[in-house]
Formats: C-alpha cells, structure tokens, sequence
C-alpha cells in the first residue's frame, strides 16, 4: 500500500507563515541606507551647487561613456527616490542637461517610476499585512473607496504634488493598490511635470555660467502649474462620473 502523502501537502493544512523578519527586513534596509545618507551628508551631491560645480566632470563623463553614462543616470536617480532624498526635481534637470529633453526626460520617467515601484513594493510586502488585521472600519471603507479608483487618484497625486513624492509611494501599498496600477499611474502622472524640468534643464548652460540662483521655485511658474491643475482636474472627471453615475442608479 502506497503511504499518505504528509499532513504539511494537505491543501486543508493552512501553510507555515513566513516569519516577521523576513517581510521587514528589506524595508527597515532602506530605512537604515536613507539615515546614513542623511548622517554622511552625502544629499549635498543632489543640488543645484553641485551641479553647477561638476557640470564639466559630467559632461565628459557622458561624452567618454555614453551608454554607461544613462545607466548611471538612471540608477542614480532610482536610489534618490528609493532612499527619499529631497534631489528629484535636481536630478531630472541634471538629466535634460546632460541628454536633451526627450532623451533626459525618458531617463527620469524610468528612474523614478523605477524607485517609487521599489518603495511601494517594500513597504507593501511589510506593512500591508499587520495594518489591514488591525484596521477598523473607517479605514477599511477608506480603502476600498481608493482601490475603487486608484487609477485616477493616483494620477491627480503625481500630476499636482499636493503630498511628498514618498508618501504617495507609501499610502497605496498601504491601501492594497495593485502594482500594475500603481506603476501605471505613476509612468503616466510624473510625465508633464518631469518633461517640464527636462526642458529647462536643457537650456541650463547659460544659467550655469552665470551667478543666477537657481531653486525648483524659479521652474515651476504659475502658468506650468496651472497646466498640470488642468491635467489633474482632467483625471479625476471618470471619478466625479462614477460617483454621479451611481446616485442617479
């Protein structure tokens, strides 16, 4: 007689939960990276000074290692969004300077989309489960009006930065958002608002040369903000649809 196959391949047998430290780990990592970067100082390479100051070692970096050169920029540019460093804005400049707006401007998409998915994947993976067994029912409620349409209100959070860049990474995994939607939103919202930096870094040299301070300030005009209000307002109109849509019903 053939044994029975043990209790542990039961499929009524619930399988063994992975333990604490293996969910948390990755995120307290990134967690323990951004406060060295802090504590080192090493932010004061993502400003405008910086730039300024290295402009020529870049600019020969690119020209004797193209490829290289955008593998860099992009990498860069995920760990500045990974470990939350406030250089974004610097960085896509940096990246309009260095490679022209469009090319610049593909790079920072990937770079950012790239570290926002890495922090939304994390923070999923360590948070998501011990928040949604405590969580009551106003957060539940909260939670599933989100997902409902997570698509638009994630596009309106990262076409007008009305929150911090890392806390609209983390509210979503928090809230149980697919990945494909979040990376979607995101690829998509981060677009105008990253081209619009490109471009001015692209045109940069002459400000470089010259003593004209430079802040992420001077770029966003009211007429550029008022652009990306117009796109948000656009996005939530499939939400304000829904919801009149279902009142009428």
């Amino acid at each position: 007689m053939t044994e029975p196959p043990p209790a542990a391949t039961d499929p009524a047998v619930p399988a063994p939960r992975r333990p604490a430290w293996r969910r948390w780990w990755p995120l307290a990592a990134l967690v323990v990276a951004t406060a060295l970067v802090f504590a080192l100082d090493l932010d004061r390479f993502v400003t405008f000074d910086a730039l300024r100051q290295h402009r020529a070692v870049l600019q020969g970096f690119v020209e004797r290692h193209g490829v290289l050169a955008l593998l860099a920029l992009v990498l860069a540019y995920t760990a500045v969004v990974a470990l939350s460093v406030p250089g974004a804005v610097v960085m896509t400049v940096a990246a309009g300077f260095l490679f022209g707006t469009a090319l610049g401007g593909a790079l920072a998409v990937i770079g950012a989309t790239a570290g926002a998915t890495l922090v939304f994947l994390l923070a999923r993976s360590a948070l998501r489960a011990p928040l949604a067994a405590r969580a009551g029912p106003f957060v539940r409620r909260m939670e599933e009006g989100f997902r409902r349409d997570a698509f638009s209100y994630l596009l309106v959070l990262r076409l007008v930065p009305l929150f911090p860049f890392w806390l609209v990474n983390l509210v979503p995994a928090v809230l149980g958002v697919p990945a494909r939607v979040f990376v979607a939103a995101t690829l998509i919202g981060i677009v105008p608002g990253t081209f619009v930096f490109a471009s001015v870094g692209a045109g940069l040299g002459s400000v470089l040369d010259s003593d004209q301070p430079l802040s992420p300030g001077s770029v966003l005009t009211p007429k550029i903000l008022l652009a990306l209000g117009a796109l948000a307002v656009l996005a939530l109109v499939p939400v304000v649809y829904r919801r009149l849509k279902g009142r009428r019903r």
